[in-house]
């Protein structure tokens, strides 16, 4: 403590023999203010000052001051000090008792007045610390329990509309059916438990695009034009499991019709730790405006959700419809770094 050191380390600089009552003087108020410094800063300063009893706060320290001075004044005369220091430093002149001097008062109290600064500051620097450290634990438990939510709705959803297609391909090729459900069976593994963790490979969620794309494949017809273009990640790049699932849903369920002609663009590409994610489909307003296909905005609105607590700063997300193609278009960058 800068006080204590003030008490015990300063007097050895003076050149006169100190007398011994002068060390019991400073021994008492060092004694007094390390005890001052850990009670405020221990139990006052978190039970009165940070409960918001200032003015009790603010009272019972000019007291303590107070108090402080007159243990001072009253040890001092009780040691006979002010003859004994007058001795050491003038000892060819008599001892004239001319009363107290303010500026040894002045000092004192700045003594006190600092020790109780520096416990107070340094007691609400660890509430600070501790109240930060709880807002963080709970930030990261509300998002955590955030995204699991939003993952189980996931798993239910992208399930969900899978099996409608693997239903409706039934009626058309049961081979396709038949190779349609391994294809699911191997994908459900991937939601099943990479879904769980909270990354995975980017080749993992790559390779899972591209079984969706191939379950995808089979109920369309020959109206439908393809145009994908996925690159193949070659660094061991980590992203959340199922991130782009949703965009590739959309494309697929609001992109195809069985009457009209319409193409379906999907373009994934990687530079460095940066995911570029693209697609672009045909609307047709008579599907899209049914019941089922508003199911779809389930999706969208956990993936902006899953994107903003995840990748914070990180990502970019874009998309909107072209009212003259009559197209709808997503673009995506995420830096996975």
């Amino acid at each position: 403590m800068l006080s204590t050191v003030l008490l015990l380390l300063s007097p050895l600089s003076w050149r006169v023999d100190i007398p011994l009552e002068f060390w019991f003087r400073q021994v008492l108020m060092a004694i007094f203010l390390i005890s001052l410094f850990y009670v405020n800063m221990l139990w006052f300063v978190p039970n009165v000052l940070l409960k918001g009893k200032h003015a009790i706060y603010l009272l019972t320290i000019i007291l303590g001051g107070v108090l402080f001075v007159g243990l001072l004044i009253y040890a001092e005369n009780f040691l006979n000090l002010p003859e004994l220091m007058h001795k050491a430093f003038n000892p060819d002149k008599p001892y004239v008792n001319k009363g107290r001097r303010i500026s040894g008062d002045v000092f004192n109290i700045m003594i006190y007045l600092l020790t109780i600064g520096i416990s107070t500051s340094v007691a609400s620097v660890q509430k600070w610390q501790k109240d930060e450290l709880l807002r963080r634990e709970l930030d990261e438990q509300r998002i955590n329990t955030e995204l699991s939510y939003l993952k189980a709705q996931i798993n239910p959803h992208f399930f969900f509309n899978t099996l409608n297609n693997i239903y409706a391909l039934t009626n058309l090729d049961v081979k396709k059916a038949q190779e349609a459900l391994l294809k699911l069976s191997r994908m459900m593994r991937y939601v099943l438990y990479e879904n769980q963790k909270n990354e995975t490979l980017l080749s993992r969620e790559v390779g899972f695009i591209n079984d969706y794309i191939e379950l995808m494949k089979m109920r369309l017809t020959e109206k439908v034009t393809l145009n994908i273009s996925v690159e193949e990640p070659k660094d061991d790049l980590v992203i959340a499991p199922m991130l782009l699932l949703p965009f590739l849903e959309n494309s697929f369920k609001h992109g195809v019709s069985s009457q009209h002609p319409s193409e379906i663009m999907i373009k994934l590409e990687v530079m460095g730790s940066t995911v570029f994610f693209e697609t672009k489909n045909h609307i047709f307003p008579a599907y899209s405006d049914s019941p089922e296909a508003n199911e779809n905005g389930i999706g969208l609105v956990n993936t902006q959700r899953r994107l903003s607590l995840l990748y914070p700063d990180k990502y970019r997300l874009k998309f909107g419809k072209d009212e003259d193609k009559q197209e709808y278009w997503v673009n995506l960058t995420i830096n996975l770094e």
